[in-house]
């Protein structure tokens, strides 16, 4: 029986492959309620990672057979080191060895990096057979798990090898981040607060004054996942493979993913949410640079991350980064890289991003030479 407990659920529209995401608690004790009624008959391999399934694939695995879904649990090591080759060809061998079929579905438990591989091998075993995302984390429920971009990460960038493959049902369960540790949380909130500096500046507005409660739980975390949702699932419904309005979900990420790269995806260093959180203050402060935007939109998105206990400066990264010169290589690498010239979100003011194409590669050079001092 699907309980009715307070929760939200908001519509990704893609046509045929539109899908569900909910929100709210007890949501993995409902899953295979949910599954099932989507999709009778279904098999699932279970992919998630060590940490992850001390907490919850025991639970998870009790819905599934409750609701006569036979599932095949793989364990993994946690962290974004995951996201690479060798792992992807384990997933993808493991959902052959369970004889899964096309119409079957590989389960993602986890935070953004089981989402990723899992993903990425649900896009290629069989030439692509079902996806479902059950995220763990403040940052997979809001972010990555949302959209189908899919995909490992490459000793030349982040995210370079993948594919678009959407899920067919996200289940935003709120209860499990009471389980987080708070610098995972927090690493995530940066992902909400960037749906409000893109284009809804109210939300930002009311993020200012009730993160704490966001922090806390109940109905404020979930109207803030469920904004952060419908916010992303909007530009997805728009644009899907990221022609265009999409990359707007990426403020803050070219920068945060070159700070990634230059620590070696060291999670101790910089987890994803520090790295993006620390890029949006570079991206509001190069706007301003520019003359785009007010030095007091950087100040304030500054002082707001800041507050919530987030890194806002590349100096709050431990230990030493490398020369400016492999940064802008790491940036080069950058996904939004077209035909070699730089392409950054950047900022006219508090909600209101918007694509930059051919910023000139000696005024950021300069800029991080002049905030890698600060």
């Amino acid at each position: 029986m699907i309980q009715t407990s307070p929760r939200e659920t908001v519509r990704v529209d893609l046509g045929e492959r539109s899908y569900d995401i909910v929100i709210g608690p007890g949501l993995i004790a409902e899953a295979g309620a949910q599954i099932a009624a989507r999709n009778p008959g279904i098999r699932c391999a279970v992919v998630t990672d060590r940490n992850v399934a001390a907490a919850h694939l025991d639970a998870l695995l009790e819905s599934l057979a409750a609701a006569g879904i036979e599932a095949a649990p793989l364990v993994l090591e946690p962290g974004e080191k995951t996201k690479r080759f060798d792992e992807l060809v384990h997933v993808c061998d493991h959902v052959l060895a369970a004889r899964l079929e096309r119409g079957d579905a590989v389960l993602a438990l986890g935070g953004g990096v089981i989402g990723d591989l899992s993903g990425f091998a649900a896009g290629i075993v069989r030439r692509g057979m079902g996806f479902i995302q059950i995220p763990t984390s403040l940052l997979a429920q809001v972010d990555s798990s949302v959209g189908g971009k899919t995909g490992i990460n490459s000793s030349h960038g982040k995210n370079l090898i993948g594919v678009f493959h959407q899920p067919e049902l996200v289940l935003a369960d709120t209860d499990v981040l009471d389980t987080l540790p708070i610098r995972e949380f927090r690493a995530g909130y940066a992902e909400v607060a960037k749906y409000g500096l893109i284009d809804r500046p109210e939300f930002f507005d009311w993020l200012e004054k009730n993160w704490r409660d966001v922090f806390s739980g109940g109905e404020a975390r979930i109207k803030a996942i469920a904004t952060g949702c419908q916010a992303k699932a909007d530009v997805v419904a728009a644009d899907e493979r990221e022609h265009g309005a999409r990359a707007l979900l990426n403020l803050g990420h070219t920068f945060g993913h070159a700070l990634e790269a230059a620590t070696d995806y060291d999670g101790r260093r910089l987890v994803h949410g520090e790295g993006v959180a620390i890029g949006m203050v570079l991206a509001h402060e190069f706007s301003a640079r520019m003359n785009l935007a007010s030095p007091d939109d950087a100040a304030r998105v500054r002082h707001h991350l800041k507050e919530v206990g987030l890194p806002t400066l590349m100096s709050d990264i431990e230990g030493e980064l490398p020369p400016t010169d492999i940064l802008m290589k790491h940036i080069g690498q950058d996904k939004k890289v077209r035909r070699g010239a730089l392409t950054f979100i950047l900022t006219r003011g508090i909600g209101q991003s918007f694509v930059a194409d051919d910023v000139p590669v000696d005024e950021v050079f300069r800029f991080l030479e002049d905030k890698r001092a600060s």
